[in-house]
């Protein structure tokens, strides 16, 4: 390396070596930019210390709000679905417990008028002559009847007994009060159709004899006509069964629709057992059902 000095520079004092650059000095930073006058007049907002009390007192708030929201809204859930639970107005709930909730005679009338009920149109009155106490199904039905409506099972049986206006008849009318659902009762039903079961006399149903009245020898060999009738929109049963009022036997019982055929001979159809038989298993029916949609009806 050269260490001579330049032309025209200054010598180095005694003692000192000149040493030239040998990289070319930079440049010294330039200033920076002037600041805008926002940057220049903008204040920083200080942050304020949270509170302990007021910070307890906002969460109360929310805590509060939250709860008043819920609870009107568990409060709206809750009334509309106890006024809209199809299980507290339903036929079926209230059906079934209609055996002991419901007064006897609204659901065996002391007295049926059956306008219209007779053979040919004629008019009929009966009168209830008696009211079995409430009962299970196995001693008061026959045992094949029982195993044929075991697949509803049996809450409670009622059965009355009634005479026509002359005394020549008893009819003895039941309502069975099944433990079985909208699904069993209709298969029920729809077995009894298909099967004719309501037309076997083997299935018929038994009488309720009452004593010290023209229905005290109204047995099972007095059996004349009778009906059986699986409900769907309630779960009960109904049945008649009629015989004359005078204890005959009756060696050939036809079911109401035989017996009530215009071209039947028997003593029974001539006699219009089979009419009486229908025709208080009707209005003991539409009662029921009368009851039932009165019952299940909500307030206004």
């Amino acid at each position: 390396m050269d260490l001579t000095p330049r032309p025209g520079a200054t010598p180095p004092p005694p003692g000192q070596v000149h040493v030239p650059h040998a990289y070319p000095q930079p440049h010294p930073y330039r200033h920076a930019l002037p600041e805008t006058p926002v940057e220049t007049t903008t204040r920083l907002r200080p942050i304020r210390t949270r509170h302990p009390v007021r910070t307890a007192t906002a969460a109360a708030c929310v805590v509060l709000g939250l709860g008043l929201i819920g609870g009107a809204a568990t409060g709206a859930w809750l009334t509309s679905d106890s006024s809209a639970d199809p299980a507290a107005h339903s036929a079926y709930t209230v059906g079934r417990s209609a055996w002991h909730s419901v007064p006897v005679d609204t659901l065996f009338p002391r007295t049926l008028h059956g306008d219209g009920a007779g053979p040919g149109g004629a008019d009929r009155v009966w009168t209830r002559v008696g009211v079995a106490p409430d009962s299970g199904c196995t001693s008061a039905l026959d045992p094949l009847l029982a195993r044929t409506l075991g697949p509803v099972g049996c809450e409670r049986m009622l059965r009355a007994t009634y005479t026509d206006a002359t005394s020549s008849s008893v009819t003895t009318v039941g309502m069975i009060f099944t433990e079985g659902d909208t699904e069993a009762m209709r298969a029920l039903s729809t077995r009894f159709t298909d099967q004719h079961l309501d037309r076997r006399t083997d299935l018929m149903p038994r009488t309720y004899p009452v004593e010290g009245t023209g229905a005290a020898g109204f047995g099972d060999r007095q059996r004349a006509s009778w009906t059986v009738h699986v409900l769907t929109e309630v779960p009960v049963v109904v049945f008649a069964v009629s015989g004359f009022a005078d204890g005959r036997t009756v060696t050939d019982p036809q079911p109401v629709a035989k017996a009530m055929a215009a071209n039947a001979t028997t003593a029974a159809a001539q006699a219009g057992l089979g009419h009486e038989a229908k025709g208080i298993a009707d209005r003991i029916e539409r009662g029921l059902r009368r009851t039932i949609t009165d019952l299940t009806e909500k307030p206004e």
